[in-house]
């Protein structure tokens, strides 16, 4: 299997996994942001790979609502002293 397969399917895969957590309002579903933020970084890699620079604008606008859903949930820290 080649890295491109990897990369693509296994950011799919790891996004349907952050997106299925977080509909499970469970109290585990906040850990739904930590993958997407991988499903992010997974598909950054592939489309810089590709060249497909729509679908790298696209995983880096979701990067940033990965990070905030982070914040929101209180797995990233609130404080940086």
């Amino acid at each position: 299997m080649t890295l491109n397969l990897v990369l693509e399917w296994s950011g799919a895969v790891t996004g349907l996994i952050g997106a299925a957590m977080l509909a499970s309002q469970t109290r585990h579903a906040r850990w739904g942001w930590l993958a997407f933020l991988l499903a992010n970084l997974l598909l950054i890699s592939w489309a810089l790979r590709i060249q497909a620079m729509g679908l790298l604008v696209q995983q880096v606008g979701f990067t940033a609502t990965s990070l905030l859903g982070l914040y929101r949930s209180g797995l990233w820290p609130r404080t940086w002293r």
